[in-house]
């Protein structure tokens, strides 16, 4: 019901929209000569605010269609290489003639980030990529919106991720590393530990963990407090809804994405309250650079996608009521979750000294939890002065988070045998492993 609820609300604001984008029109047009008089400026500064606040935002494009290399400007074009209904996998191919330009001659470690599936695009996480591509061969999980994949599909979850995950790093060739930012943690560590229990050659060659509750007991924040002090029934009672017409995934059951958005707003109102005055501000002052950062924060925190009912359901449960990794007792597909078993992946954690969602000591966690992994092939570091978002993107973790995974991964990297090396082949959806390389031109 509130779905549809949602839905009503939008469409009933069309008209009142539709004036608001002519009124922002008017008073911005240079063809209007009181466009930029105080008024002017006061009342395309009200329609612009009000249009932003009630629009629909989609999918934001990636926008990344180069980066700077060694002062050298490498193109990059993103490739679906692998997909399924609920995710793609994309390859941000970077030209290699421009590399080898840039003096990349050697050949780069190829790395999964695996983004969260947690009510944002992957496209939160284009800092991220921007940084990686400067030494990395950089692929990413797009997770598809649950509102859009036909019911037919069935179900996805918690398993299902861990499935994914693990068909992804086969898609890539032997021993890939994996970057997993915060959500996907708990089913990344679970993928690894399998895949080595298994012997299997895709196994990760390195995995670091960035902000993510591998053990939601140690340092519970605000977050695991609420998923700690309701009961089960109260989430599926109150966060699941059916997903109304005309969407794809017309009569799913989900935990929408505007949800997710609400409760994360309301962690912080007064700063989101104070960040869209001062945008007003900045409209009716003629500033429209600091105007445009904040559009550009909230274009990409305002877009927001679904969750399948199950998958959320089952990650309140497995991760952030029973904590079943940590305690040992988490099976998958009838099989015990064994990260004792991981002798041979490079472990690195990252945490935020003022992470408000995942606290100090809930990523360390996987360090008691690889028993067998020698110190060597360990290495954890809290960032300070960071919040949860600083931990991924931004300043400080350009210049001083980011450096130290780069050196982690080509440390482990180094140290794997030259038989693991992978060759390029050209491929888009097949199901046969895919690394692009330097030695290709």
């Amino acid at each position: 019901m509130l779905y549809s609820l949602y839905e009503t609300s939008y469409y009933g604001a069309a008209p009142m929209r539709a004036a608001a984008l002519a009124t922002r029109n008017f008073w911005s047009s240079p063809l209007n000569p009181a466009a930029d008089t105080p008024l002017g400026r006061r009342l395309f500064a009200t329609a612009d605010l009000f249009a932003n606040m009630t629009r629909r935002y989609g999918k934001p494009a990636w926008g990344i269609d180069s980066v700077t290399i060694n002062g050298t400007v490498v193109r990059v074009r993103p490739t679906t290489v692998w997909s399924s209904p609920w995710c793609k996998l994309t390859h941000f191919a970077r030209d290699m003639s421009d590399l080898r330009r840039a003096g990349k001659t050697e050949l780069e470690p190829a790395l999964l980030i695996a983004a969260p599936l947690s009510g944002h695009y992957a496209t939160l996480l284009r800092g991220t990529v921007e940084a990686f591509l400067q030494d990395h061969d950089v692929f990413i999980t797009e997770w598809t919106n649950a509102r859009d994949v036909p019911f037919v599909e069935g179900r996805f979850d918690f398993h299902d991720y861990i499935n994914h995950i693990r068909d992804m790093l086969r898609q890539m060739g032997p021993r890939p590393h994996v970057v997993a930012v915060c959500q996907p943690g708990p089913p990344v560590l679970a993928a690894a530990a399998l895949m080595a229990e298994d012997n299997e050659e895709s196994r990760p060659a390195s995995m670091t963990f960035m902000g993510s509750p591998i053990d939601a007991r140690l340092s519970p924040t605000v977050t695991n407090k609420l998923a700690e002090d309701r009961p089960f029934a109260w989430f599926e009672s109150n966060m699941i809804y059916n997903v109304p017409p005309p969407y794809m995934g017309t009569g799913r059951r989900v935990y929408p994405g505007f949800v997710q958005l609400a409760s994360f707003m309301s962690m912080n109102i007064e700063k989101h309250k104070e960040a869209h005055q001062n945008y007003l501000k900045q409209l009716m002052a003629g500033d429209g650079d600091s105007a445009d950062k904040h559009l550009e924060f909230y274009d990409e925190y305002l877009s927001v996608l679904d969750l399948t009912e199950e998958f959320y359901l089952q990650t309140v449960d497995v991760v952030f009521q029973r904590h079943l990794l940590p305690k040992g007792e988490l099976f998958h597909e009838g099989r015990r979750v064994r990260p004792e078993r991981i002798t041979d992946i490079g472990l690195m954690t990252v945490e935020g000294e003022n992470d408000d969602i995942s606290g100090i000591g809930q990523t360390q966690a996987a360090h008691y939890l690889c028993l067998s992994l020698p110190p060597e092939l360990k290495e954890d570091y809290v960032q300070p002065h960071v919040g949860h978002y600083g931990v991924f993107n931004g300043k400080r973790f350009r210049e001083e988070i980011y450096p130290r995974v780069r050196d982690f991964v080509r440390k482990v990297e180094h140290a794997q045998p030259r038989a693991n090396v992978r060759q390029p082949v050209a491929t888009s959806a097949d199901v046969v492993p895919i690394r692009s390389r330097i030695a290709k031109s």
